[in-house]
């Protein structure tokens, strides 16, 4: 049922620029994206949205260093009366005329990923060899994938037979004003605290490639304004949700808890 994977309430999410449009002339036309950008800027949340503005329904894939060919097309499965074909989520996907979203594409392995590859150009089948089947995608189905560049290695990057296939958005972190209300719409904040947390943010970003691989993300100032919200304080709630899960260096650590306290000096502790 396609019903089970519409999106019924609008995510909220403005738009940076013009990719709300754009994305909407690259369905229009069934073309695969790639969305590139950081950890916890928002690229999920504009697929999610872009499914709910289309009213399509929305498959999401969180790939993984484990997942193999058969968890994207599917298997059979041993039962008591023989065998049964499970469909996987990227061909049920091409089936049902959904959207499919794999996230962080290249966690997966590079034998993995091409399997993909007949969905993404002229052709838009998906070969099931082992059931002997070629799915013809639904005329409603695309497929989006997204990665972090900043995660790229020789080991962890897509071939550029694979990336040559999509169509690519570029995402990065709001301005510090724009991210500040939508930190504070998605939790309840006053956007006076919501400006505190995004400057926070902004010096641990600038520490980025000096001791940080990634600096304070969206996602995450939106979970120490949580922490605010249920009663813990804005300076344990930051170190909690903003600089403990980035960094294990003690110099680092200590450079942005001095950040937190001077933002909330003013604040008692």
């Amino acid at each position: 049922m396609t019903t089970d994977y519409r999106i019924t309430q609008e995510p909220y999410y403005q738009p940076q620029s013009n990719e709300v449009a754009l994305y909407e002339a690259a369905y229009a036309a069934r073309l695969p994206i790639m969305l590139k950008g950081p950890t916890g800027c928002g690229k999920s949340r504009f697929v999610e949205y872009m499914a709910w503005k289309l009213k399509r329904p929305l498959i999401t894939v969180a790939c993984n260093e484990d997942m193999t060919a058969s968890d994207l097309v599917g298997r059979y499965l041993l039962e008591a009366g023989g065998t049964r074909w499970l469909d996987g989520p990227l061909t049920h996907a091409a089936r049902i005329g959904a959207i499919c979203y794999l996230d962080e594409i290249v966690e997966a392995r590079q034998d993995t990923t091409v399997v993909i590859h007949p969905l993404t150009d002229h052709r838009r089948t998906l070969p099931l060899d082992k059931k002997g089947e070629q799915v013809r995608a639904h005329p409603d189905f695309q497929l989006v994938i997204s990665y972090n560049p900043g995660y790229q290695n020789l080991m962890k990057d897509l071939k550029p037979s694979t990336k040559q296939r999509f169509a690519a958005f570029d995402f990065d972190y709001p301005p510090p004003g724009q991210e500040a209300r939508i930190v504070a719409s998605e939790t309840g904040i006053d956007v006076a605290l919501a400006e505190r947390l995004v400057k926070i943010a902004v010096a641990a970003r600038n520490l980025k490639g000096h001791g940080l691989v990634e600096g304070i993300s969206t996602r995450l100032m939106v979970y120490a304004a949580t922490l605010m919200q249920h009663g813990v304080a804005p300076r344990d709630a930051c170190r909690m949700a903003l600089v403990r899960p980035i960094t294990d260096d003690a110099d680092i650590r200590e450079t942005l808890d001095h950040a937190i306290d001077a933002v909330f000096e003013t604040v008692p502790a």
